[in-house]
């Protein structure tokens, strides 16, 4: 069996009596005092470097536990991908209050985890989809030719939907983006996880 690991996240607004509210429903659902990961958000950055750790020390067989579902989200976007992944890597993923308690070992939170899963899905489709379009439309207007263009943001997020998928050739994903397979390959690795020039032109910490 695995371990429960917490993570909570307060801001300005929030106070810090919110983050005592967390810390204690966590250790009431049997999160261990050393297992919990906390970030503090201030100003208009907000600083996720404690989810990145404990997104890191998750296994196979552990369960992710938070307090409510806003505490895990920059946005629906990076929520939904963020569970899809946890999903993916075979870790459960429990929610304690809220308008929309999740338990991965339920029916019911097995059916959430999988709409999420779809939601992420759907997200990929639609940035591949709105990708082609874009690059279909640049060629059309004449914009082809002449110095292979950079790696743009809608671009790396194509190659990262496209990238781990049995069914993607390399050198046919190069061709549609206009890029050369050395410029993929420093942006996204060839499971579609983003390389270091990717979170720069993406802006990831």
């Amino acid at each position: 069996m695995g371990e429960l690991i917490g993570y909570m996240r307060v801001s300005k607004a929030d106070g810090s009596q919110v983050l005592d509210l967390q810390k204690d429903a966590l250790l009431h659902a049997g999160v261990g005092d050393q297992m919990i990961y906390e970030d503090f958000a201030s100003g208009k950055k907000d600083d996720r470097s404690g989810l990145d750790a404990c997104v890191k020390a998750l296994r196979p067989g552990d369960t992710l536990v938070v307090w409510k579902l806003d505490r895990l989200g920059r946005d629906l976007r990076h929520l939904v991908t963020t569970v899809d992944d946890l999903s993916k890597r075979g870790v459960g993923f429990r929610v304690l209050s809220g308008q929309m308690p999740i338990d991965t070992s339920s029916a019911q939170g097995k059916l959430m985890f999988g709409i999420f899963a779809s939601l992420a899905e759907f997200e990929r489709e639609l940035i591949r989809e709105r990708t082609i379009a874009g690059l279909a439309s640049a060629r059309a207007r004449g914009r082809v030719g002449g110095r292979k263009a950079t790696m743009t943001s809608a671009k790396i997020r194509l190659a990262q939907a496209s990238m781990g998928k049995p069914e993607t050739v390399v050198a046919d994903l190069c061709k549609e983006l206009g890029i050369s397979r050395q410029t993929l390959y420093r942006h996204v690795g060839p499971d579609g996880v983003l390389r270091e020039d990717g979170k720069k032109a993406l802006g990831v910490l």
